[in-house]
């Protein structure tokens, strides 16, 4: 591996305006060495900048596992509900081991290219316009993560608190607008004011436990409900018609370059070879988790299965309303590191003094963030669509198309050279799915916008009478 001889990139300036700064940049680490920043850079003359406290492979592992497997992975069985349930699980395996090539070539030619973000890397390989691109992007990805988070809370905790304490569904309490209001002011947004992504390292920790908890219990539903939930006439189906709709979802679930820098930051003694244990670890464990997802609940609901298949649990459930709140909770808990994303795109795009950070700022980029997306994520229900939207606009660009071409613009050899394949292989699953999954959104924009929030499903009454709550 070679390094440019030309300076590195530097993306510490205002969006419009080239860079001017005289200090040193902070150098990356080599695939044998750390990084070592120079000083002045880490903080207020010689003090030790807090984003700088490192994690072991295992808490950074947990940071990004909690970062992948957020609201994406209960889309799962809607995803093997269009893709058809063979092409669904062989496709969600395909993504999860081209999601972690992606990955693994995005750090690797990040260290040829000396770049610190993803948008100086973009900006090394393609200049302004790649950076402009990117940055719209890196910031869109994680802000529509957002709101697809309300979503979810104000989807699932509505039946809980009618459950557990016996409300009226027209009580303002069980609004999903007051739910989403008051877990944006009381949580969310607080957790987001926090400076350091490693001291959320042991709040991921619970997050993904909680997954784990989540994905046990679908199981066990799947042994009792299997008789109870009658299966469509095409449940069974090898193949589906939108397998570019499933793509986009599970695209969107294994999504991370957006955090990746900063994961990788986080990590201590952070070389290639432990970047890549870490990628390994975290893209495996999130792959594990999103198939049991899909499998217990595409196999308990078939045809029935929606975008979010919390709404296909019965209201009365106790097991699963405990589910759906734990799940709120860990969706709450991944907030704050996909509002660190956003936050800081918007502070490297826009101002020069991007290090450190005045804490006023800071405070009032998130609670922009924050607001903007409750009053957003209240305009809509179907977390199905925000999912795929999402996916194909965003997070497939973002992971399978701009790391690849970096790579090949950036690594020395010809374009068809042994150590450039992967890299082709990635970029060209990445313009396929894109192309063919716009058309198809657009396409069936219509249909991906329908949902049955507040309706409980048939199969929950013995009379097969479909209850309406106007929650």
């Amino acid at each position: 591996m070679t390094t440019p001889t030309g300076p590195p990139a530097n993306e510490r300036t205002y969006i419009l305006e080239e860079s001017t700064q005289s200090q040193p940049p902070p150098q990356l680490a080599t695939p044998d060495t750390p990084p070592k920043i120079p000083p002045g850079l880490a903080g207020h003359e010689g003090d030790e900048d807090p984003k700088r406290e490192k994690s072991s492979i295992s808490f950074t592992s947990f940071n990004y596992i909690n970062s992948i497997v957020g609201s994406g992975v209960i889309g799962m069985p809607f995803a093997l509900h269009e893709a058809g349930f063979g092409v669904g699980l062989l496709v969600l395996v395909l993504v999860g081991i081209i999601t972690d090539a992606s990955l693994c070539l995005m750090l690797q030619v990040a260290h040829t290219a000396q770049a610190t973000t993803y948008q100086d890397l973009v900006n090394t390989a393609f200049g302004k316009p790649g950076f402009l691109v990117t940055s719209c992007l890196q910031f869109l990805y994680p802000f529509i993560s957002l709101i697809s988070y309300n979503v979810i809370v104000g989807d699932t905790m509505t039946k809980v608190l009618i459950r557990v304490t016996g409300i009226s569904a027209q009580s303002v309490l069980a609004r999903r607008e007051f739910i989403v209001a008051t877990s944006t002011l009381l949580i969310t947004l607080p957790l987001s004011l926090y400076r350091n992504i490693t001291r959320l390292a042991k709040i991921s920790l619970a997050s993904v436990v909680m997954i784990a908890i989540i994905a046990v219990s679908m199981l066990v539903r799947l042994g009792t409900m299997k008789d109870m939930v009658p299966t469509t006439d095409d449940a069974w189906n090898f193949g589906g018609e939108n397998l570019a709709s499933a793509i986009g979802i599970m695209s969107f679930a294994f999504m991370c370059h957006h955090s990746s820098f900063l994961v990788y930051d986080s990590l201590a003694d952070n070389t290639q070879e432990r970047w890549n244990k870490v990628t390994h670890i975290s893209i495996g464990s999130a792959a594990v988790l999103s198939l049991v997802f899909a499998v217990a609940g595409y196999l308990t609901f078939t045809g029935y299965t929606q975008g979010d298949v919390f709404e296909n649990y019965c209201w009365d459930d106790d097991l699963m309303n405990l589910c759906r709140g734990a799940y709120a909770f860990t969706i709450l808990l991944t907030f704050p590191i996909e509002c660190f994303v956003a936050r800081d795109v918007v502070e490297r795009a826009f101002f020069r003094d991007y290090q450190p950070q005045p804490f006023f700022r800071h405070a009032v980029l998130s609670v922009l963030i924050a607001l903007f997306c409750m009053f957003l994520s209240l305009t809509t229900d179907c977390l199905g669509i925000v999912l795929e939207l999402n996916g194909i606009l965003c997070a497939i660009p973002l992971a399978y198309i701009l790391p690849p071409l970096c790579f090949l613009r950036l690594e020395e050899g010809a374009l068809w050279a042994r150590n450039k394949w992967t890299a082709c292989g990635v970029i060209t699953f990445g313009v396929v799915t894109m192309v063919i999954g716009t058309v198809s959104l657009f396409t069936n924009m219509s249909v991906l916008s329908q949902c049955s929030h507040g309706v409980e499903m048939p199969y929950c009454f013995k009379n097969e009478t479909q209850v309406e709550l106007n929650l």
